[in-house]
């Protein structure tokens, strides 16, 4: 594995945005790649990091002079720490009208998103990236986003997507930095790594958003957000795991999500029932780092510990959100489904009067139970329920009735 480079399909969405926008702008978590995939696909275009003090002094007391000595087309990492660029940008490509000029890249978006909603809208066409997907990492070339349908199995047999048990929990533990598959690791390795990524987003990401004497109370929250992966978000657990109040919480959730570790599944909402759950569930995005900040050292420690069910859930979801992401969808049509009498489905994938609803179980022997949920969706009125599936751990996609499938998840 050493020397790797994966092929990242947002390459594709960059290459189809920047023959329209002037300004490209990716956006996602430190270290997924954003400034890889740039210099891979333009290798000629000069490279600027904000990350470098001086030129961050430059760009930020005098946008203009710094623009004027790094002329278009450039690629500017970490753009955010100069937001006076933005407004000297957006005349700069109002004057030339050209497309691929700036290409910026920003591993937080917080204060990047609120420049270009200001400075750039209508300039910029904006792109979300994750990490590594299980597609990238076998080799798989079909990009479409997942929905459980025959077409998509047919694709991925065609790609000859392969699931191998040991190798899945592994990726889960793993996590899905790019760094991590670089080279051979070993599981002191992993702890390295995540232990300085933890302390690079704490040091250079957050610490302008964060009080200095809050900073360890934000550590038991970014943990306790971590250990509750895949639940229904509920913001005093994390306020008494804080002890910090209910506002301070939703802004620091706000801080995680803007920022691409954390994403929070809305529940499906419909005029006619009045009996369903309103909340989200929260969804931290890096399995890897789940189980370094929970102390999972190992896959098997992963495997028989308390929180596996949930992990693997969380697995699936940022399997499926990048899925969409990698095809340029900012906002993913996804939702679960949980009313008052408990009856839940895991995703509901919404495409205009159709859903497409989705179980999630570790289990290796899928039953046509697994799927008994999915007629509580038949109440919905004026929507069709199309083809579903239980995504789990056995090794082939088979039917298991005339209209659902058990989908490896190695196939999404």
């Amino acid at each position: 594995m050493s020397g790797t480079f994966y092929g990242r399909h947002i390459a594709s969405v960059i290459e189809r945005q920047k023959k329209r926008k002037a300004v490209l702008i990716i956006t996602g978590p430190r270290q997924v790649g954003k400034t890889t995939i740039l210099k891979h696909i333009m290798p000629d275009i000069k490279y600027i990091t904000l990350d470098d003090p001086m030129l961050k002094t430059v760009a930020t007391e005098d946008a203009f002079a710094f623009l004027a000595q790094n002329k278009p087309p450039v690629i500017i990492d970490e753009v955010q720490k100069a937001p006076s660029l933005f407004e000297y940008v957006k005349i700069a490509v109002d004057s030339e009208e050209k497309t691929a000029q700036y290409f910026f890249t920003g591993s937080h978006s917080f204060n990047l998103m609120k420049g270009v909603t200001e400075s750039l809208a209508g300039r910029a066409g904006i792109i979300r990236m994750l990490g590594l997907s299980g597609r990238e990492l076998s080799g798989v070339s079909y990009r479409e986003p997942f929905k459980p349908t025959a077409g998509h199995i047919e694709a991925m047999r065609e790609s000859e997507a392969t699931f191998d048990y040991n190798e899945t929990i592994n990726i889960i533990h793993k996590g899905a930095f790019p760094e991590l598959y670089k080279l051979e690791t070993d599981l002191k390795d992993w702890k390295d790594y995540y232990a300085s990524y933890l302390q690079s987003y704490l040091e250079k990401d957050i610490k302008d958003l964060i009080k200095p004497q809050n900073m360890s109370a934000f550590i038991k929250f970014i943990k306790g957000a971590a250990a509750l992966s895949g639940e229904q978000l509920s913001l005093e657990t994390l306020s008494e795991i804080a002890g910090m109040n209910v506002n301070t919480i939703k802004s620091w959730l706000s801080i995680l999500e803007t920022g691409g570790h954390i994403y929070l599944l809305q529940p499906y909402s419909n005029n006619s029932c009045k009996r369903l759950i309103k909340k989200p569930k929260l969804y931290f995005l890096d399995t890897g780092l789940i189980c370094y900040l929970g102390g999972w050292n190992t896959p098997e420690q992963l495997l028989n510990g308390a929180r596996w069910g949930h992990i693997y859930e969380t697995y699936v979801i940022s399997e499926v959100l990048k899925s969409y992401f990698n095809d340029g969808d900012l906002y993913p049509p996804l939702y679960y489904y949980r009313d008052k009498e408990k009856n839940e489905v895991d995703i509901i994938i919404e495409e205009g009067n159709t859903l497409y609803p989705v179980e999630i179980k570790t289990t290796t022997e899928p039953k046509k139970g697994h799927i008994s949920a999915f007629n509580v969706l038949k109440k919905i009125p004026s929507k069709h329920i199309a083809e579903g599936a239980v995504i789990c751990l056995y090794k082939n996609a088979i039917k298991l009735d005339g209209n659902n499938w058990a989908i490896p998840v190695s196939m999404i």
